[in-house]
């Protein structure tokens, strides 16, 4: 158990030199800013990220694009790759709410599926090992990817919620994580 706690005290120390800690603070206070935003106006804020997401898909469209100036290799996917990404980056900023009505649920596909593949997963490798915490947790993860894919509709719907709550629980970690990053790199 000793070695356990050392192990993960030279992680965080290791880690303690690669962000300073005000960038740690800023994260934390711009993720709790977006939380709230999420949480008062889940309509306009959701519309706005996705158009963020468009024009991020453009963008990089443009630099695949570029990229095909100075490497050649894998050219066709890069091209199909540029051209996706354009395509759909004009899409999203062209049609902003559309966008947003069909990028929700399909978000909510993928995180369905991802949950019900790790769950299984995670419910073999528990039933395997005999490890009945990490089976009742992959058991739970399946449940829940299946609910996510009988009622994409209201999930999708709650998705701008769930999202400003990660926010907001993830900002304050972040914060509580700059203080006592402060404290290790002044010390």
């Amino acid at each position: 158990m000793a070695d356990t706690i050392e192990a993960s005290e030279v992680q965080v120390l290791a880690c303690a030199g690669t962000f300073p800690w005000w960038s740690v603070l800023l994260w934390g206070i711009c993720a709790i800013i977006i939380g709230i935003m999420f949480l008062t106006t889940p309509v306009i804020t959701t519309i706005a990220m996705i158009t963020l997401i468009g024009a991020w898909w453009f963008v990089g469209g443009i630099f695949s694009f570029i990229s095909l100036a100075t490497d050649r290799s894998h050219l066709a996917l890069k091209v199909i790759t540029a051209i996706l990404s354009l395509f759909a980056g004009l899409v999203i900023l062209a049609y902003p709410l559309f966008s947003t009505l069909v990028i929700l649920p399909f978000f909510v596909m993928i995180i369905a599926i991802w949950g019900i593949l790790i769950g299984g997963t995670q419910l073999f490798h528990g039933y395997s090992a005999k490890d009945w915490g990490s089976a009742a947790l992959g058991l739970l993860s399946v449940i829940f990817g299946i609910l996510l894919l009988v009622y994409p509709l209201q999930a999708a719907l709650s998705l701008p919620f769930v999202a400003g709550i990660f926010a907001l629980i993830g900002g304050i970690s972040a914060i509580m994580g700059s203080i006592n990053l402060r404290k290790m790199q002044t010390s």
